[in-house]
């Protein structure tokens, strides 16, 4: 009887690893599927930074070569500050198109003619540098960021419905790995020793033919979304040949009857349009939470934190020419984090990440603004403001930043609805970039320090909001996180009923 337990024992616990334990084709297809989306997104917002000089020298000697006068500075700042920022304008056209393209063409259809834009952007600062036509360096990162914008978009769903439930958070947290990858190796090319030198400024702004050619090359050879191949397109045979690739022979079953229940509850139900889903009351919850998710990402203190980066450093004691090489060591930390919360975030579960994370930034948003106030007071208070930094960086790497957000933009909805939902939740990310981008400066100019007083703020009602309103997903099917949603729903409204009832009463 001891030995028949043992056995049962042992065999619960082999099943247990094969579910925990992904099917390397599925790693593969998350690695392809992540390349040409988070990966060219970090990669292009880190590249940028190095080659700024350069850039603006090309701008005036082909402005002294049209007009035989040196342009002005203040329209110079203007020229750079277009090229940086449309970068931004093109995302969020891209998470505005990403939506349709991932329903006309599917998820991998639609990353894969994503890198069209990536292309055309790489030959358009090619043409730019020989031709001395800077205007179009400017089309060149808007068109970077359409690339960036349907990357983030598509990838998202695609990632989130190819899981298996038990793997569905950590596998669209890849989505934060590579975008962290892509931040750090963009870091590293721009350096002096690579492609940081003037004369190769215009292959390093290239470089992003090739994240997309890896993409191109490798993602045909894994299959189509099956969530897609047999909800969207009624293609049994197509979605069992993709769970078989992606998940086994002998493990993609279970899947199956999760996705044939989504299939039965989405019958005669037609992919929803975003500004449906602001009609639609039974989403109200679900649309208000990625939105202030997706708003406070961006708000949250982080791009004050790289601001003032390179102040703190230069006050502990590191020499300017050195500050490059020490702030590789942010890029890496965000990189070490994501990795931590993709092993984490089935384990703690999105809801508590979130929570810790927003916590954590608070106290380091308090103790930052302590710090940089009383700079001066002492030799070692620049150090203590340098360690700030770096956990205030690890703890956003471990909670928004870790791609949990991403992760909730797609796991909150059904099939019907979530090519919808992420459009809108990347859009409102998109255009919160955008507008932090231009505010940003004004709001550190007039508050210095204290501008961190204002996000400890922010990250306290993320936390709360999310403590109250969001629930944990993890494990749990598309379905089971959609009727969450709706007890709660049908709960306030028999309170408010009762409410009224006895009012009139």
């Amino acid at each position: 009887m001891t030995e028949e337990n043992g056995d049962r024992h042992l065999t619960l616990q082999k099943e247990h690893v094969q579910r925990v334990i992904p099917n390397i084709s599925l790693i593969l297809t998350a690695c392809a599927a992540c390349i040409g989306g988070a990966f060219q997104y970090g990669y292009n917002i880190s590249i940028v930074n190095s080659p700024t000089m350069y850039v603006m020298r090309f701008i005036n000697q082909t402005w002294m070569e049209r007009y035989n006068t040196e342009i002005s500075e203040q329209l110079l700042t203007l020229f750079w500050s277009i090229i940086v920022s449309v970068f931004t304008i093109g995302g969020l056209v891209g998470s505005c198109v990403g939506g349709p393209l991932s329903i006309k063409y599917g998820r991998k259809g639609a990353l894969l003619i994503n890198n069209i834009f990536a292309l055309l952007a790489a030959v358009s600062v090619g043409i730019s540098y020989f031709s001395h036509f800077f205007e179009l360096l400017i089309v060149a990162r808007f068109l970077s960021g359409i690339n960036a914008g349907v990357g983030m978009c598509v990838q998202i769903l695609y990632l989130t419905e190819i899981a298996p439930r038990a793997l569905r958070g950590a596998l669209a947290m890849s989505t934060s790995i590579f975008l962290t990858g892509g931040i750090f190796i963009g870091q590293v090319v721009g350096l002096q020793e690579l492609l940081g030198r003037e004369e190769y400024w215009p292959i390093l702004l290239s470089t992003t033919c090739i994240p997309a050619a890896a993409q191109l090359l490798t993602l045909p050879w894994f299959p189509e979304s099956p969530r897609y191949l047999l909800i969207d397109k009624g293609n049994e045979s197509a979605c069992d040949k993709a769970l078989k690739q992606l998940h086994g022979v002998n493990k993609y079953v279970k899947e199956k009857a999760d996705i044939e229940k989504e299939r039965l509850e989405a019958l005669g139900v037609k992919p929803k349009k975003p500004w449906e889903l602001f009609l639609d009351q039974r989403l109200r919850w679900q649309l208000l939470t990625i939105i202030v998710l997706n708003i406070f990402h961006q708000l949250n203190g982080i791009n004050a934190i790289y601001f003032y980066t390179s102040y703190v450093f230069a006050e502990s004691g590191i020499p300017e020419d050195k500050i490059l090489y020490v702030a590789l060591g942010t890029g890496l930390s965000e990189f070490f984090t994501a990795v931590i919360g993709g092993l984490l975030i089935e384990s703690l579960g999105r809801k508590a990440l979130i929570i810790g994370g927003y916590s954590l930034m608070t106290v380091w948003c308090f103790a930052l603004t302590l710090t940089l106030t009383f700079q001066e007071a002492s030799p070692w208070v620049p150090y203590l403001s340098m360690a700030c930094v770096f956990a205030f960086i690890l703890s956003f790497g471990l909670g928004p930043g870790s791609g949990v957000t991403g992760t909730l933009n797609s796991e909150l909805f059904t099939q019907t609805v979530r090519p919808a939902a992420c459009m809108i939740g990347l859009s409102v990310n998109w255009l919160s970039f955008f507008i932090i981008s231009i505010v940003f400066p004004f709001v550190v100019g007039g508050l210095k320090q204290y501008c961190f007083l204002v996000f400890s703020a922010v990250c306290v009602t993320v936390a709360v909001y999310t403590f109250f309103v969001v629930p944990e997903t993890k494990n749990k099917t598309f379905l089971e996180i959609h009727e969450e949603f709706q007890s709660k729903r049908k709960r306030k409204i028999q309170v408010t009923g009762e409410n009224v009832l006895s009012t009139s009463l």
